[in-house]
């Protein structure tokens, strides 16, 4: 006998966290701001050569109340590190954060007082994605990685344990 008998047509069977989690990351919206030079290629990507409504990121999202993805574009000052770290907790959660490009993964370039040394010093980071700039399509692989970080949350609004957190550094540079 097999399972078609038990079960009705049209029902689907699966837990609840894997279907919330499909769900979340079919849906990410991304907050519209940019830093510096990366972000004009974080804007290509949303272009239609490369489309980025595929993954359900339609548009930028106007306000942080809305958006539930920041994509630190490019090299982050010291006056805006406040400005960053305040859109970041006005976001709604779960909230993720991708740092695209060399200057807003470690500094890059500019190893100086003026230039915040990574991000990952102000908002906790999930994705990097280097380079100088990083192509469009660098930043899509880094947001398919997020898709699979996110499909694999737990529903407790828990943050990835360090064990986790360790295996996905080893493994998220684009």
């Amino acid at each position: 006998m097999g399972v078609e008998e038990y079960i009705p047509r049209g029902i689907l069977l699966t837990a609840i966290e894997k279907m919330v989690n499909w769900g979340r990351a079919s849906s990410v919206w991304p907050l519209g701001f940019g830093t510096a030079c990366c972000s004009m290629e974080a804007l290509a990507a949303f272009a239609s050569r490369f489309d980025m409504a595929r993954f359900g990121m339609e548009v930028y999202r106007p306000s942080p109340r809305q958006a539930d993805l920041m994509i630190v574009a490019g090299r982050v000052s010291n006056k805006l590190a406040s400005t960053v770290k305040l859109l970041y907790q006005q976001m709604t959660e779960p909230k993720w954060v991708i740092a695209m490009g060399a200057c807003a993964s470690t500094g890059g370039v500019f190893n100086n007082y003026a230039i915040v040394q990574g991000v990952d010093r102000i908002v906790p980071v999930d994705i990097y994605v280097p380079g100088c700039p990083p192509r469009p399509e660098q930043l899509i692989d880094g947001v398919m990685k997020l898709h699979n970080k996110i499909r694999r949350e737990p529903l407790r609004g828990q943050r990835v344990n360090q064990q986790e957190a360790v295996e996905l550094t080893e493994s998220r540079w684009v």
